[in-house]
């Protein structure tokens, strides 16, 4: 049932950023301009043309948003008996993974933060741009998955035997779907590994923001589903917030 009541939820959220992601000529996308200055404006155009992309789906993309719904459809199904057969409920380990969980993440939020100032700094304008580029991606993927949590209203683990139930009255805000902490650390590594194609950047940028989707599971504040969820659309939309708006020719 609670899978029936998500689906339409479900389906919309990761088909937005990923049809907005593979398009490359909408009639209000704006201008590149890696500044400051234009970036709020460039997040008002983000929001609105992720809203309204799940009109522009085509066979052409997608394939993605079917795999992520695909992907987040089985873990919902399976939800329940991951978090009361497979999670080790010790609180020493639901603690320290809460506290890796965190510090991971917070580590990707200071991280634009540190190359706009490396950038300034130096008189490099590659580094002031992933520094911009990844604090609007995590803008833009904050704003969609809070309006998704208000909407979805989903019971954490923690909550009624870990039955994950989705429109319970008073979740609101602190709705366990999707993961704040994943989709903040998928987009801003991806913007990281897109500005910086090294394969050992890439290694590096996605198993650590792999590690927080995980310690988010393990530290049992969230479902497997949500973490799934809210890694791909960190995905999505750190990937389309570097190739819409970069400036600096990548390798």
């Amino acid at each position: 049932m609670k899978l029936l009541l998500a689906a339409p939820l479900l389906a919309f959220l990761v088909s937005a950023p990923c049809a907005r992601a593979q398009s490359a000529d909408l009639p209000d996308a704006p201008e590149p301009e890696v500044t400051l200055r234009a970036t709020p404006r460039n997040l008002l155009h983000d929001q609105a043309a992720i809203w309204t992309s799940p009109l522009r789906l085509r066979d052409n993309n997608i394939a993605v948003p079917a795999l992520v719904v695909l992907a987040t459809t089985v873990a919902i199904t399976t939800d329940h008996e991951a978090m009361t057969e497979l999670i080790d409920h010790h609180s020493s380990l639901k603690n320290e993974a809460n506290t890796a969980s965190q510090g991971l993440t917070g580590g990707f939020i200071a991280a634009p933060a540190a190359f706009i100032a490396m950038g300034y700094m130096r008189h490099n304008y590659h580094a002031q741009e992933t520094g911009i580029l990844g604090g609007e991606a995590i803008l833009d993927s904050l704003a969609v998955n809070e309006a998704v949590k208000i909407i979805s209203r989903r019971e954490r683990p923690t909550v009624d035997g870990a039955k994950g139930q989705f429109f319970q009255p008073g979740v609101n805000f602190d709705s366990s779907f999707a993961s704040n902490h994943a989709i903040i650390a998928w987009s801003s590594a991806t913007v990281i590994a897109n500005e910086y194609p090294g394969i050992l950047t890439k290694i590096t940028a996605y198993t650590l923001a792999g590690g927080v989707s995980l310690t988010r599971v393990l530290a049992q504040q969230h479902f497997p589903s949500d973490v799934v969820l809210g890694s791909a659309v960190g995905w999505m939309i750190g990937r389309y917030v570097v190739r819409k708006h970069h400036h600096v020719r990548m390798d």
